[in-house]
């Protein structure tokens, strides 16, 4: 069975919530074939509004940008996987690159907070890719695979069914360098081999590996179209009506 395409986008910190709102209903409007899901993830001011305003039937799905790895506790600021569940929202990015370098999430953090969220039932984006350097020495396969092996690799085999996968090379991200379609081929194909050596073949071939870095209407079809590549984690284009449309019409 043919794997179904995700278009995902990463929303970060922008937009207030009347503005997200006024967004993502613009977004829940875009013609699409019904095999391609849609997911936002939006700030988490936005995302009770947003669960109640967009029509359950454009089949939008909406996921927070993060989750901390604690039931509850004295965390300032943060927001637990319980939280999450008790607004039904169903998705949680996890190991964004961005929380990785900034808020100096390691390997066992992710870890930790996947096996959270997991237990409160959410369906998890786990982020994975390497820096420039990395990618430059060769050894960005052994990178993604120790990130992989230390933070993926623990969880029970029957939590892949929940997981997607979105590999995101950080010297692609907001820098306006895009892999080539070649190279996202040949790293997804790489990271479902390696799942497929842990957990299986049947795992590994229904998976759902998606590409994120810099992801545009222009490079996206070609992208997309790789057999091992299901679909974008798109950034900054997905806070743009017509950008993110035709991404989402090129899956």
């Amino acid at each position: 069975m043919a794997r179904k395409k995700i278009v995902a986008g990463n929303w970060k910190m922008y937009t207030t919530p009347s503005e997200g709102l006024e967004l993502a209903l613009q977004i829940a409007k875009v013609d699409r074939k019904k095999e391609t899901m849609v997911i936002i993830a939006a700030p988490f001011t936005h995302l009770w509004l947003l669960r109640k305003k967009i029509p359950s039937r454009s089949g939008v799905k909406l996921a927070a940008q993060n989750v901390h790895h604690l039931e509850s506790g004295a965390c300032t600021g943060e927001v637990s996987a319980s939280m999450l569940q008790a607004i039904d929202i169903p998705y949680v990015l996890i190991g964004h690159s961005e929380r990785r370098v900034y808020n100096h999430e390691d390997n066992q953090l992710l870890l930790e907070k996947m096996q959270t969220a997991l237990r409160h039932g959410l369906k998890i984006i786990f982020c994975c890719g390497e820096p420039l350097d990395e990618r430059r020495s060769g050894t960005h396969e052994q990178y993604v695979k120790k990130q992989l092996e230390d933070s993926l690799f623990p969880l029970d085999p029957k939590a892949l069914k929940n997981i997607i996968i979105a590999y995101e090379p950080i010297w692609a991200i907001g820098t306006g360098e895009t892999a080539s379609p070649e190279q996202a081929q040949d790293m997804h194909a790489s990271i479902r081999k390696m799942i497929s050596k842990k957990f299986g073949k049947r795992t590994g071939d229904n998976i759902q590996i998606l590409y994120g870095g810099s992801v545009k209407s222009s490079n996206a079809r070609e992208i997309f179209s790789k057999p091992d590549v299901d679909g974008g984690l798109v950034g900054g284009a997905s806070l743009q009506v017509e950008e993110f449309a035709k991404i989402i019409q090129s899956a």
